[in-house]
Formats: structure tokens, C-alpha cells, sequence
């Protein structure tokens, strides 16, 4: 098996770091497979949302592979930033599903998925200052999430908060006692979403994203946009003659 299981299963890719043994730490080849994977699920009308996961209960994700050296670290940091560009902007769904401890880059891939449920009793953190470096990639999606003291409170005493902590600051949907709860949470989840329409998802959700780099006044408006286009799309007339004859929807996607 490669370092990356891609599997689609009732409308939804699942996509499964496997690197057990390295604590399923994001290598070259983990990264790229990463990429083609994304691509691959995107361009699959079948697929309605995406959930990223770890392989075993160790570890979601422990971050960059460190025994690259400098140069390669560097080179690894650029691929990974454009990852994190590409889930921010990803145009389905994304769940994470941590049955394992999440570490710095494990951190980002995390952050970057729009639902995140874990396990209770694993832990999240951003070690990187025990080892020279920083949070840097990362910290602009953890500034996003959580409260800025309490963020900056993990990144700069490099210590490891619970899930239920990671819950409490924003950083986690939801923590569920075992991994049978996990999975039927994830499951369940993954259902409703493929319920609902996924061209307003995907413009929904890319709308969101844009959203919060503008100002007030021009988020109002550019979403006040973004409703004019679908109120436009075979989707939205669909589900709106749905709704009144009282019938489940048959989403074309246009």
C-alpha cells in the first residue's frame, strides 16, 4: 500500500494518511499525493465531500517529515503552503476525522477542513520551537479559529493541549469519547452533507472563505452577490419546487 488510501464510499472520498509508523509525518511524496487526490475528488461528481484522516490511532498527522535537512524542509514548506492555499479554497466539503495526536503541520491539514471531529484523549499542539523553528504557516489558520492568547499561550510554550481543550478554544467541532463515536459522527455527518446541494455548498463555502478578507460593507456585498448567483442555478429552482410539493430534490449540480 502507498503512503496515501484514497477510497469513496456513499458520495463522500476518504483519504487516509498512511505512514503508521512515522506517525503518518507529510513527506514529499505524502505531499504530492495529497495534491492528486484533491484533484481527483474534486473532479468526481460522485464525491459530495472529502474526509481526511490518519492511519491507526497514534497519530492524525505529526507534521513535516524532518530528516530532509534544511533545504529540503524548505522546499517542503512551500508544497505544503500551497496545500493549505488549496484546501482553504477547496470547492467540497472538508471533514477531519482525529483518531490520533495532531502535531504543527498535522495541525494545518486539520484547520483547513471545515468540520473536525476527534477522539477524547488525544493531543494537539505546535511544537516546533523545541526544535528551532516556528508555527508560521499554521498560526494564520490557528488565528483564525481560536482566541489569540490562548493560541499564542500553545505556540510559544510549546505544549499540548487536549482535545477538549482544542474544542474549548475553537480549534476542534466536536470530541467524542471512543472511536465507534467517532466514526458514527463522521458517517452521519458526511450523510447530511450529501443531502444538500453541492453547487451551493461549493459556492457557499468558497464564499465564506473570500468573505473574511473583506471589510464588513464589502462581505455584505459580495455574499449579496454570490445569493444573486444562485438564486440563477437549475439547483436552486429545484429545490425550492422540492420544498413546495413536499419531495426529496434531485441535485444536478448546475
Amino acid at each position: 500500500m502507498g503512503e496515501l488510501l484514497y477510497e469513496v464510499r456513499e458520495g463522500a472520498a476518504r483519504l487516509t494518511l498512511n505512514r503508521e509508523a512515522q506517525r503518518n509525518a507529510l513527506s514529499a511524496e505524502l505531499l504530492g499525493l495529497l495534491e492528486e487526490a484533491l484533484d481527483r475528488a474534486e473532479a468526481d461528481a460522485e464525491v459530495r465531500a472529502v474526509c481526511l484522516t490518519g492511519a491507526g490511532d497514534k497519530a492524525f498527522c505529526s507534521g513535516a517529515d524532518l530528516g530532509s535537512g534544511p533545504d529540503g524542509a524548505l522546499l517542503g514548506a512551500r508544497r505544503y503552503a500551497g496545500l493549505l492555499r488549496r484546501l482553504r479554497r477547496y470547492p467540497k466539503p472538508l471533514v477531519a476525522r482525529l483518531n490520533g495526536h495532531c502535531l504543527a503541520g498535522g495541525m494545518g491539514l486539520m484547520l483547513a477542513c471545515d468540520i473536525v471531529y476527534a477522539r477524547d484523549g488525544i493531543k494537539l499542539g505546535t511544537p516546533e520551537a523545541r526544535v528551532g523553528l516556528f508555527p508560521l504557516m499554521i498560526g494564520a489558520l490557528i488565528h483564525r479559529n481560536a482566541r489569540r492568547k490562548r493560541a499564542l499561550e500553545m505556540m510559544l510554550t510549546a505544549e499540548p493541549v487536549t482535545a477538549r481543550e482544542a474544542e474549548a478554544m475553537g480549534l476542534v467541532t466536536r470530541v467524542y469519547p471512543g472511536a465507534a463515536e467517532l466514526d458514527a459522527a463522521v458517517d452521519k455527518t458526511l450523510a447530511a452533507i450529501r443531502l444538500n446541494a453541492p453547487l451551493a455548498l461549493s459556492v457557499g463555502r468558497r464564499a465564506m472563505v473570500e468573505a473574511e478578507e473583506l471589510g464588513f460593507d464589502e462581505a455584505v456585498e459580495h455574499l449579496c452577490g454570490k445569493l444573486h448567483e444562485l438564486l440563477g442555478t437549475e439547483d436552486a429552482a429545484e429545490g425550492l419546487s422540492a420544498f413546495v410539493e413536499k419531495r426529496p430534490p434531485r441535485w444536478t449540480g448546475r
